[in-house]
């Protein structure tokens, strides 16, 4: 990295740090808060036999529908571009996905982390293509955008007197498609910008939860490395109120810092050509959340079909920790 390269990431990252947040409107106060669930699903790629079951007016999403509808919010991982233009990148896997599937989408999320490594699969055409789509069908994302100070902007969801913050970030190397000042792309984990990505949705945009959705560790490891579990820890210290992480393609290990989750991979939710049993299963992680932060977690798991379809294995949720101490050896059997 030569010298001029340093600069302008230091300068990029003091402007970010700057100006994220100016062109929000004022803070009102919010009413009395209560409990509000979140839902975290993984990695969905869309492009493929899902996307044909969608093209034949099937919805992939039906066996989970009665879980997603009793969360008050929905939150998956886009692991592909949604979008006709662009040509493909020269790498092993790359994923789009036909525009016909964002109605699909909608129906069930209330915003998507487009922080991946297959969001720059075609190119810029195609990313902001997916992007002005998602706007046309008000389907919100985060974790990417036109530009560097709109990757790393955070998602602010108000519900029950609660304002949350999620915020997207891509960690996946060698690195690559990286939002710019004046170029599209994903928000890239830098920790210096993470860090005050997380303190300004605190104090400027007075948030009152903060969530991080991570694209992050090694594939096929059901295990957290050791830079996950830094990161984690940084970003609970710099006033995160839990941590969601996926990509390695299998559900990894969890922890309690500090009081307050992190799980390092909820695996895959939805996605045909998987490569072993271990890919197959993917968790749906509920977070249940008030005024003071996550006070207790569960899971359905996700059983994958040959098709790329999740059906729930268990008829009811997993319990899995809450603040009185509750055993998470559950959540992990089937790891």
């Amino acid at each position: 990295m030569n010298f001029l390269t340093i600069v302008f990431r230091y300068t990029a990252r003091l402007l970010l740090s700057c100006s994220v947040f100016s062109l929000s409107s004022p803070i009102q106060a919010t009413p009395q808060s209560k409990e509000i669930s979140i839902l975290f699903v993984g990695d969905m790629v869309l492009d493929d036999l899902p996307g044909k079951t969608i093209a034949q007016g099937n919805d992939p999403f039906d066996h989970f529908k009665s879980i997603f509808a009793a969360a008050d919010i929905r939150i998956g991982n886009l692991e592909c571009v949604i979008a006709t233009s662009g040509r493909a990148s020269e790498k092993n896997f790359t994923f789009r996905a036909h525009p016909r599937v964002v109605p699909i989408l909608k129906k069930y999320f209330d915003a998507v982390s487009i922080a991946n490594n297959h969001s720059g699969d075609f190119g810029p055409d195609a990313f902001n293509e997916m992007l002005s789509i998602l706007e046309q069908h008000d389907l919100s994302y985060f974790g990417g955008g036109r530009n560097l100070r709109d990757a790393h902007r955070p998602h602010i969801i108000e519900k029950n007197g609660l304002r949350i913050a999620l915020l997207g970030y891509d960690e996946f190397m060698p690195r690559s498609f990286e939002a710019n000042t004046n170029k599209p792309g994903v928000a890239w984990s830098e920790d210096e910008q993470v860090i005050a990505d997380i303190r300004n949705a605190k104090s400027q945009l007075r948030a009152d939860i903060v969530i991080p959705f991570m694209h992050w560790g090694w594939e096929n490891e059901k295990v957290a490395n050791q830079r996950q579990r830094q990161l984690a820890r940084k970003m609970i210290d710099a006033g995160a109120d839990a941590v969601i992480g996926g990509h390695p393609h299998v559900i990894q290990d969890t922890e309690t810092y500090k009081g307050k989750p992190i799980i390092y991979s909820i695996g895959n939710f939805m996605m045909d050509a998987l490569d072993n049993e271990a890919q197959t299963l993917g968790w749906a992680v509920r977070l249940r959340i008030n005024q003071h932060g996550v006070h207790a977690w569960d899971t359905r798991v996700a059983k994958i079909n040959s098709e790329g379809i999740p059906h729930p294995l268990m008829k009811k949720p997993s319990p899995c920790w809450n603040k009185k101490g509750d055993s998470i050896e559950m959540c992990n059997t089937l790891q």
